[in-house]
């Protein structure tokens, strides 16, 4: 085979740029490859909005099933998103003996085990590069460059719009419902981001790189997810002069023989290099017992650096079929030392805290009191200057304590007649 034939099913973002890089890299990559990539079929729902590449019309479809069911079509890139038809083309796909290559994270992370088993049973692969982190190559340096690495912990920075507005908010001092707006209008956010800003596409990247990592499929309803709706520009800057930035964090790591895997906004010490990833950049934090410390960094949003990562797996599906190998997708093997998944309960940390109460006495003392009750101790305590109101804001760093106890003591807290808004938390990571 001197050839493969591409059917891809999504011309959007993504899918657009994909047919902008074979095209214009059509003779660079076939002598880089020794195969040429032939686009065969584009489908799409939407065949109007006009592109940056113009395609022929021979080759655009509204019905998937041309790409599905055609037999010369070898591998089907599937960049729709979401479950519902993705399942569906990439199962039926596999069962006609074409090879997959997606970005859909949600579909993996829900549907991944049954999936991977699929294609495994029909001898074809599932190429997902572009799942995690866009441009970053962080899934085949764990398959293939750490193979041999047993992994402490990964965790990082792996959703643009979250740290895009994260990061505005503390370079530009304003509020999130401002920096949102600013995110959408340059296009790094969608019309409904609930799933970057409440922490869920960050949780459906963790949960492949856990099964990566520690050969653990997780379930997404195992998996602690909290979002920054919550975060306030105070926040941002009360963290700033106590020498943190705030980050959205993706966080599985091994605690003896518990996994924790967790996703919520996070408070890094400046000196952490975490801290200055700014923009719609991801980075991505791996602690291994061979190579160490390793730091993967790059853009985690943007047309040519997905669709990079998609051309990147088609070229290791090219050199697959012209060597003969098969590699199964479920060949991970599991890290038996892990014996459970920890509950977020029972998650131990430092944290910050915010109070809003009035200005009078004895409210410091009751709030601090309540703290002790439950073995929480205080490390640190700022009164902010009362202004034109009688609320002032108290703000706490405590010591570690477990993540039950401080939810009880924040309930009680709120209680309070004097504390006039919930109490906000936020979890300190020294990494």
């Amino acid at each position: 085979m001197n050839k493969i034939n591409l059917g891809l099913i999504g011309f959007g973002t993504v899918g657009s740029g994909l047919v902008k890089i074979l095209r214009d890299k059509k003779s660079y990559l076939t002598r880089k490859i020794g195969m040429e990539i032939d686009i065969k079929k584009i489908c799409d729902k939407d065949l109007v909005s006009k592109r940056n590449v113009s395609v022929e019309k021979s080759l655009l479809t509204r019905d998937f099933r041309d790409i599905v069911d055609d037999p010369q079509i070898d591998v089907v890139v599937e960049l729709i998103g979401g479950i519902h038809p993705a399942k569906e083309i990439i199962s039926d796909s596999l069962k006609k003996g074409k090879n997959i290559v997606t970005a859909n994270k949600a579909l993996l992370a829900q549907e991944g085990q049954e999936l991977f088993a699929l294609a495994s049973d029909k001898g074809k692969n599932i190429y997902f590069e572009a799942a995690v982190g866009a441009g970053i190559p962080i899934i085949k340096s764990v398959r293939e460059g750490l193979a041999a690495n047993k992994f402490a912990s990964v965790f990082g920075i792996v959703n643009g719009t979250s740290n895009f507005i994260l990061s505005s908010m503390s370079d530009n001092n304003c509020s999130l419902s401002q920096a949102l707006t600013e995110a959408k209008k340059l296009g790094f956010a969608e019309k409904n981001p609930t799933l970057d800003i409440e922490g869920i596409d960050s949780a459906h990247k963790l949960i492949l790189l856990t099964y990566l990592c520690f050969g653990r499929f997780v379930k997404l309803e195992d998996v602690f997810v909290e979002g920054i709706s919550r975060i306030s520009l105070a926040d941002v800057n009360y963290a700033k002069e106590l020498g943190f930035e705030i980050k959205l964090l993706a966080i599985a790591k091994k605690e003896g023989e518990d996994l924790e895997v967790r996703v919520h906004p996070t408070l890094i010490p400046r000196e952490h290099l975490l801290s200055s990833v700014g923009g719609v950049f991801n980075a991505i934090h791996l602690s291994s017992d061979l190579a160490g410390d390793l730091l993967f960094y790059g853009p985690g949003a943007g047309q040519l650096s997905a669709a990079s990562a998609v051309v990147a797996d088609l070229i290791d599906l090219t050199q697959d079929i012209k060597a003969g190998l098969f590699r199964p997708t479920l060949n991970i093997i599991a890290d038996n030392s892990i014996k459970r998944l920890r509950k977020i309960d029972d998650f131990e940390s430092r944290y910050y805290i915010r109070f809003l109460a009035l200005d009078k006495p004895g409210v410091l003392a009751h709030i601090s009191g309540i703290l002790a009750k439950f073995g929480i101790s205080i490390a640190s305590v700022t009164q902010k200057e009362r202004r034109k109101t009688q609320i002032v804001p108290i703000v706490m760093i405590i010591h570690e304590a477990k993540e039950k106890n401080l939810r009880a003591a924040l309930t009680a807290i709120g209680k309070i007649g004097a504390v006039k808004e919930e109490p906000v938390a936020i979890r300190i990571e020294q990494a």
